[in-house]
């Protein structure tokens, strides 16, 4: 996989359009051109979010700072291809203290210390590199990482399975030309088909453009 394609997709992410993005891109975007409003994901979060949880792909940190944890303190770690993202979703859920881990997931990752209980890939996918299956090796390189039994969720748009506007269909088309989409060829049927190559109890639903999904951790996965 060429490093060059997985940094086009996270480069539009800067200090400002980091400002402007959960009015932007988690209100109007999601809402209006998606058609999966926010709290969608926000519900995904809540349902399976662990107090050992590993976040990848971390935007702002808005679902982390919204959700709400059960029992003790939870540990949290994030890892991302961008700098700012990083600082900006570690400044907002400071509390926590969370851990950072700069990477690009489609290559192998060490990460030291205890596994998670919980791993989230919010609006990752469709920004990685080529097809669907080649965006699964980002599972690959985290599930070592997950402790057996441990949930996996997230969310990603497709083109293929899921109902698109012209206003969509658009859009995507311009984001997938200047490299920040890489979803050309990502489908519903797709997402479906990789996470049951390496999950259990897998769900996947469609919302608007966006896939919403989650699984557990296969014990041979995780040891």
């Amino acid at each position: 996989m060429h490093k060059d394609a997985a940094h086009a997709g996270q480069a539009i992410y800067t200090p400002l359009t980091l400002a402007l993005y959960d009015q932007a891109v988690l209100g109007v975007s999601c809402r209006g051109l998606w058609r999966c409003p926010s709290h969608e994901f926000l519900a995904n979060y809540q349902r399976h979010i662990r107090p050992d949880h590993l976040d990848v792909g971390v935007g702002t940190g808005y679902f982390l700072d919204k959700v709400s944890f059960s029992g003790r303190a939870p540990r949290i770690a994030l890892m991302d291809l961008n700098p700012d993202s990083l600082s900006a979703c570690a400044k907002r859920i400071r509390r926590y203290q969370p851990v950072t881990h700069q990477c690009n997931v489609l290559e192998p990752v060490t990460f030291p210390g205890e596994r998670f209980g919980s791993l989230g890939m919010n609006l990752l996918l469709h920004c990685l590199p080529g097809e669907m299956s080649d965006k699964a090796c980002a599972l690959d390189n985290l599930l070592p990482l997950m402790n057996p039994g441990a949930t996996v969720f997230g969310a990603t748009l497709l083109q293929g399975g899921v109902e698109r506007s012209v206003m969509a269909k658009g859009l995507m088309a311009l984001y997938n030309a200047k490299g920040v989409f890489n979803n050309a060829g990502d489908s519903l049927a797709g997402l479906r088909h990789e996470l049951e190559c390496r999950l259990d109890t897998v769900s996947v639903k469609a919302v608007g453009c966006m896939g919403v999904f989650s699984g557990t951790v296969r014990q041979s996965d995780s040891v």
